[in-house]
């Protein structure tokens, strides 16, 4: 009877260690399980940035550049300025969002603000295009925006990098209107821009497929899709060739850190019917600074336009 009754023990504690066994694995699972659908759209890298790079990137202020513009618009070329605004920031990876607060669950990025301005004849462009790329630098940007500003109206884009690329656009124009739609995920244009600061030797070269900026997409009124492109790495220069599009674009850049951008051209066809010529755009560097250009809007701070010839 007592061997019975043992035999029953071990039977019943056998029974549930193999229950208890079979619920760890169930809750590691379910962990796993939330772990993915909560992770990042971005694998991130833990190799900790060069000290050179955290010294500039993390200083508490923007580098803010200014270069001389002539943009390729409906035939001929119009003088304008662009900027570039490169600063680093705390991302929400799920909400694709600035961080209002520090977070161990934020991502380090370094957000590039592009803008363009330039007049059309009478009536004046706006043009910005916002990109968010982890400092990790892998794969690709979280997202990606872009707004368009003229007397006729105006336009938005925006790509969200989720389990695709998610896209929402709006527009005046009836043909483009408002749309929503996916994208395979490919190189964006857009996020090249930011990858060539962090480390132009990881730019992708060779017969590739790009997705081209949202700005030339709307500004040519073109499908936004990956297009098959040629790119180029050389010392100091990163270029792309789009066969299809007859399009080309050439970044010149500082091969020493901080990789700053000296110049670029784009070479594209302008204009419609008769008046429609194959014209570049160019941008060529007037100044430089670093600023905390945030906490710079008094009246007195104007003088800083006047450095980077703004004004």
């Amino acid at each position: 009877m007592r061997t019975l009754i043992k035999l029953s023990l071990v039977i019943v504690l056998l029974i549930c260690l193999a229950s208890c066994k079979n619920e760890s694995k169930q809750q590691k699972d379910m962990a796993v399980n939330f772990a993915t659908e909560t992770a990042p759209t971005k694998k991130l890298s833990l190799k900790e940035p060069p000290q050179a790079f955290k010294d500039y990137w993390y200083a508490g202020k923007a580098e803010i550049t200014s270069y001389k513009l002539e943009q390729a618009r409906y035939g001929e070329i119009r003088n304008g300025k662009a900027v570039l605004i490169y600063v680093t920031e705390d991302f929400l990876p799920n909400k694709q969002v600035k961080a209002d607060n520090q977070n161990p669950n934020n991502i380090s990025v370094l957000k590039l603000n592009a803008t363009k301005k330039f007049n059309t004849g009478l009536y004046p462009y706006s043009v910005m295009q916002s990109t968010f790329y982890p400092v990790s630098n892998n794969q690709h940007a979280i997202k990606v925006t872009s707004s368009m500003q003229e007397w006729c109206g105006h336009v938005y884009a925006q790509l969200n990098n989720r389990d695709k690329f998610e896209v929402s656009a709006f527009s005046y124009f009836e043909s483009e209107g408002d749309q929503n739609f996916k994208l395979e995920k490919a190189i964006l244009e857009n996020e090249l821009w930011t990858q060539l600061r962090i480390n132009p030797k990881s730019l992708p070269t060779g017969n590739i497929k790009i997705i081209p900026s949202l700005e030339y997409s709307r500004l040519k009124h073109v499908k936004l899709k990956a297009y098959n492109a040629k790119a180029t790495l050389s010392n100091d220069t990163f270029s792309i060739d789009y066969p299809g599009l007859n399009r080309t674009l050439a970044i010149k850049f500082n091969p020493n850190f901080p990789y700053d951008i000296e110049s670029w051209e784009e070479t594209f066809k302008s204009g419609f019917g008769k008046n429609a010529k194959t014209l570049t755009t160019k941008a060529t560097k007037l100044k430089t600074i670093k600023s905390a250009y945030w906490g710079k809007n008094s009246n007195g701070d104007e003088v800083l336009r006047d450095t980077l010839q703004l004004n």
